[in-house]
């Protein structure tokens, strides 16, 4: 058996094309542009790369896209004015301040500084919260684009058990209590879980989400499983040969071990071109989300938790 790949590139695609919709019923229907604003600090070379595709994205679905650059070494005192201006300005519907920040600065301090109804990665105590009582809330952007992945593939996930791999603040706790949510059964396992393979073996659906490249191996998996793979692992690859200045060319891996695993489950997702491109859509939607709430307008069906 060779399991169903869940392209999430072409799932993204779809969300962004959803997104873009619902842009164009605001600004036509209500005269309203939904606006996301991204706030750098710092000249982290992953980060720029990442906040340059999610301004790209943000234009390209027809919101506003709004770029605050900061010094690396700008002050606590003057970030937090920035959020705050941000926070008071009617045309921005959603903000996310980029990780990680500058040492000097408090990411926690800084994150619940974030108006919680444009706190659109979902990482402020009141959604995360809300989230965990089951209220409306702002749900981070890695898990809401899992579950979305998860809702296509399967439709209702009642009764199904879900073991999720990683106990992190931004994927492991938000994904299994959205999981839960969808009333499914759900372990939390970890590095200190006993008997861990014989955990993950019992699971319908495995979310992996440790940061440890190809931890997961085939024979972890029940038969016929859904693995969704959330990790992003650089490992060498020597048969790609060496870069020019000497060093061995590299390649992305997941948390699992795709080819086993591969073999055993039932659907999985790759890395890449799984969960990554779900996570800038899920931000999109989010954004108009926030931005349906604050007008007190119908929420848009098929992008939220």
């Amino acid at each position: 058996m060779t399991a169903t790949v869940i392209d999430g590139k072409a799932f993204a695609e779809k969300v962004r094309a959803q997104v873009a919709q619902h842009v164009t019923a605001l600004k036509e229907k209500h005269g309203i542009t939904p606006g996301l604003a991204v706030v750098l600090v710092g000249e982290d070379p992953a980060s720029q790369v990442y906040v340059r595709s999610k301004g790209k994205m943000t234009v390209e679905v027809g919101m506003n896209s709004y770029e605050h650059k900061l010094e690396a070494d700008t002050s606590e005192a003057d970030l937090l004015a920035v959020v705050d201006k941000l926070n008071r300005d009617p045309e921005v519907h959603g903000i996310l301040v980029q990780l990680p920040l500058p040492k000097h600065l408090d990411s926690d301090l800084v994150i619940n500084s974030i108006d919680p109804a444009k706190d659109v990665d979902g990482f402020h105590i009141s959604n995360v919260g809300l989230l965990g009582t089951g209220q409306k809330s702002m749900v981070p952007c890695t898990p809401l684009g899992s579950l979305m992945m998860l809702r296509g593939h399967h439709g209702s996930l009642s009764g199904m058990n879900a073991v999720v791999l990683g106990r992190s603040n931004i994927v492991g706790k938000p994904m299994a209590q959205l999981l839960l949510n969808d009333s499914c059964t759900v372990t939390i396992a970890h590095s200190r879980t006993k008997d861990l393979p014989d955990v993950v073996r019992r699971a319908d659906i495995v979310v992996a989400a440790v940061g440890r490249a190809q931890m997961v191996p085939g024979d972890w998996i029940k038969p016929g499983a859904t693995v969704i793979d959330v990790g992003i692992n650089r490992i060498d690859a020597p048969e790609k040969g060496t870069n020019e200045d000497g060093s061995v060319k590299t390649r992305l891996v997941g948390d699992v071990d795709y080819e086993s695993c591969a073999q055993v489950a039932g659907a999985i997702t790759p890395v890449p071109g799984g969960v990554g491109p779900m996570t800038i859509a899920c931000l999109l939607a989010n954004t108009v989300t926030a931005c349906c709430r604050a007008k007190g307008l119908p929420e848009p069906e098929g992008l939220t938790a």
